[in-house]
């Protein structure tokens, strides 16, 4: 028998929905040949931690169920042999799939396994179907499911559904299809060198897909390319998606060891190659502002609005509503002006010098001069605390960290330094970078990154 015609169809039931954060309480796996069930393997497993009351509702595993279960860790030995040479099939497969690598990666053991979605091959071989879940095609094809949301149950269901989807595929290709053997090849362009996909790195950084002809088609970043590129190569959730797998001829990637440098390479790469399927990134989702003048009478103004080019805002938002919610911030932490905040429009004071909030700057009561202090403060919420300084992460390697450039609040531009270079100080660090333009996309990107993430060091000069 060819190991190819072998298969382990899967169904696990987790704690939650994140693979990165939750974990794993019930797995089932069927053995199958192509023909028959040729073995199983069901188990509870305890997940250390508890389960949440709602999932406990939907699935019926309780956590005195799974409090003398056995741990992954327990089972994981079983599981790697039970799938070894087999090609990993699961209702969504995705879903399982990543949890189960996700079990092993904690482990310190790199799960893979050639996977067959049966959501994609139904969709494939049986379309027309209103929805796909393992439930409603179930339905649809007179398959009684017996433990709705219990990985037996649900496993079993699959395997009904996947005898029915092999023999609707030799009935359309014949016994030799590849379609069945391997099903992530399959969908893909016949001239991608599948093999490349398996030297894909875990890591962060930025990639490329090119068609037929050469052409430079997507540009994405990552934490981890081998999981996002791989995404892109199984997805099928809407046409457009569909449309430009099928069009991947070639792949190209570069390690940037921090997201943050993926990130900045990303907005300047798409910005400058222009690729067909960034089309929707190419327009900036942050298209209202916040800018600032000065009037006739020497007062600091604010207004929000549309940005129609790079320059001249203070700020960078995706909603009129954000802009406006900010700025209304402003008024409250420093004791702004509604009118001069462009919040309330009037020919006289505004609402609030009425009810004595305001200390008058809208009708000249308070003058410019003490107004003005505050409304500077204000502003220093939309630049840099440190106007001079570089942001220092992690590197492709350990030998190595990356540098990125900020010099009077802009972006300047990134490196990578040796850190056992001898001798190494602040002038190298100059050296090292690579100069690239700033834009509106930058700075929100900075921004939110400084914001969200935990950077090595900051250095200022």
């Amino acid at each position: 028998m060819e190991i190819l015609k072998m298969f382990a169809i899967i169904d696990i039931e987790t704690t939650g929905g994140s693979a990165r954060l939750e974990k794993i309480t019930e797995i089932a796996v069927y053995l199958h040949d192509g023909e028959k069930i040729t073995g199983e393997y069901v188990s509870l497993v305890n997940p250390e931690r508890n389960i949440p009351y709602f999932i406990t509702n939907l699935t019926g595993i309780t956590n005195e169920m799974v409090e003398n279960a056995p741990r992954f860790y327990e089972i994981a030995k079983t599981i790697v042999g039970l799938t070894e040479g087999r090609t990993f099939v699961a209702h969504n497969a995705r879903f399982d799939y990543s949890f189960i690598k996700q079990e092993f990666k904690s482990l310190g053991f790199n799960f893979k396994r050639n996977v067959v979605d049966t959501v994609a091959l139904g969709r494939k071989l049986l379309p027309g179907h209103r929805s796909y879940s393992l439930g409603n095609i179930c339905r649809d094809l007179k398959i009684e499911i017996n433990g709705r949301h219990r990985a037996a149950g649900d496993a079993l269901a699959t395997v009904k559904l996947f005898e029915i989807l092999l023999e609707k595929d030799r009935e359309i290709n014949g016994k030799r299809s590849n379609l069945i053997r391997n099903t992530k090849i399959a969908k893909l362009n016949p001239k991608l060198d599948i093999s490349k996909i398996d030297d894909i790195p875990e890591e962060p950084g930025i990639y490329y897909f090119y068609d037929e002809t050469g052409e430079l088609i997507y540009i994405g970043k990552s934490r981890n390319l081998q999981q996002r590129i791989s995404t892109h190569l199984s997805n099928n959730r809407t046409n457009r998606s569909m449309e430009m797998r099928d069009l991947i001829a070639d792949i190209d990637w570069d390690l940037t060891g921090s997201e943050l440098i993926a990130l900045l390479r990303e907005s300047f790469e798409i910005k400058d190659n222009k690729p067909f399927y960034n089309r929707a990134q190419k327009r900036s989702g942050f298209q209202w502002g916040i800018f600032t003048f000065t009037d006739k009478d020497d007062y600091i103004n604010y207004r929000y609005g549309l940005i129609d080019s790079e320059e001249n805002h203070l700020s960078v938002f995706t909603s009129k509503e954000k802009a406006k919610s900010k700025l209304a911030s402003l008024v409250e932490n420093y004791s702004l002006c509604q009118k001069l905040t462009g919040l309330y429009e009037t020919d006289g004071p505004c609402f609030q010098y009425h009810v004595g909030i305001c200390s008058g700057a809208c009708c000249g009561k308070e003058p410019a001069a003490s107004y003005n202090e505050r409304a500077l403060r204000a502003a220093e919420e939309f630049i840099f605390t440190r106007c001079n300084f570089f942001i220092i992460d992690r590197g492709r390697d350990e030998e190595e960290k990356c540098a990125v450039k900020v010099v009077n609040g802009k972006y300047a531009g990134y490196g990578y330094f040796n850190i056992n270079d001898m001798g190494f100080g602040l002038a190298a660090l100059h050296e090292c970078i690579k100069p690239s333009p700033d834009n509106r996309d930058i700075q929100v990107i900075l921004k939110q990154y400084l914001k969200s993430n935990r950077v090595e060091k900051i250095i200022e000069f």
